[in-house]
C-alpha cells in the first residue's frame, strides 16, 4: 500500500501533487472511499462533524478533490455484513481517505473489521490519512494522544516503523509546540515526526520522504 500521511489533509499543492503522483491518473479519474470511523473514539468528534468530513468540498477535508466517485466506508459495520459483501468496494477504490479523531479506536476497528489484514494485498491503494488517520499507521501514537476510554494502550498498526506528532503549532490547539513535541518523543521508542498541517510525509516501495511548505522536524532518528 502506498501512504500519504498528512496532519491536516491536502492542504496545499505539493501535498495535492503527491497524491497525484501516488494514483498515477488525475484524481477525476480516480474512485475512493472516505472513512470517518476515528470520529466515533474521540470526545471533540461527533455526528457533525463526520457530516462534515464526507460532505465538505473543500481539499483539505480530502473528499472534496474532486474524484471520479466517492463512497463512505464505516468500519464498525463491516463484521456485521460479511467481508464477501465489503471486500470488493476497498479492491476497487483507488484511494481510501481516512480522518482523523482517535487512532487508537480506529487502530481497534481496522482489525475487527478485517481491513488491517487486507492492507499488505493493496499493493497499488493509496492511504490518505488525516491526524488520526495517518497516526494509525504508526507503531505508537502516545499516550498524550489516547482519547478513547476503552484504549488498552498507546499501540495502533505498526506500519510504518516511525511516530507522527500532528498539528505542530496549531493555532486551536495551543499545547502542540515543539516543546510539548520534544517531550513527547523522549517517551517513545521509535523515529519521531512533528509536522504541522501543511505538511505529510509519503511512504512509497519503503522510501520515506517528507513532503512540506510548512513547519516539520525529525525529532529522534
Amino acid at each position: 500500500m502506498k501512504l500519504l500521511l498528512t496532519s491536516g489533509g491536502i492542504t496545499n499543492a505539493s501535498i495535492k501533487g503527491a497524491l497525484i503522483g501516488m494514483l498515477g491518473k488525475p484524481i477525476a479519474e480516480s474512485r475512493a472511499l472516505c472513512i470517518p470511523t476515528a470520529q466515533w473514539g474521540h470526545p471533540m468528534c461527533g455526528p457533525t462533524s463526520a457530516r462534515q468530513f464526507i460532505t465538505d468540498q473543500t481539499p483539505a477535508t480530502m473528499c472534496g478533490l474532486g474524484w471520479k466517485s466517492v463512497g463512505v466506508l464505516e468500519l464498525t459495520a463491516l463484521p456485521s455484513i460479511g467481508r464477501d459483501r465489503w471486500l470488493p468496494w476497498v479492491q476497487e477504490a483507488d484511494a481510501l481517505l481516512v480522518d482523523g479523531g482517535d487512532a487508537t479506536y480506529l487502530s481497534h476497528w481496522m482489525q475487527e473489521s478485517g481491513l488491517a489484514e487486507l492492507l499488505p494485498s493493496l499493493s497499488e491503494t493509496v492511504w490518505v490519512g488525516l491526524s488520526a488517520g495517518s497516526m494509525v499507521m504508526t507503531p505508537r501514537i502516545g499516550v498524550e494522544f489516547v482519547a478513547w476510554p476503552s484504549a488498552p494502550d498507546d499501540r495502533t498498526l505498526g506500519v510504518v516503523d516511525f511516530s507522527i506528532f500532528p498539528h505542530l503549532d496549531h493555532p486551536e490547539l495551543s499545547w502542540n509546540t515543539l516543546a510539548s513535541a520534544t517531550r513527547w518523543a523522549a517517551g517513545m521508542t521509535a523515529p519521531c515526526y512533528a509536522i504541522d498541517d501543511q505538511t505529510a510525509i509519503k511512504v512509497m516501495d519503503g522510501t520515506v520522504e517528507v513532503i512540506s511548505e510548512g513547519q516539520w522536524k525529525q525529532l529522534t532518528t
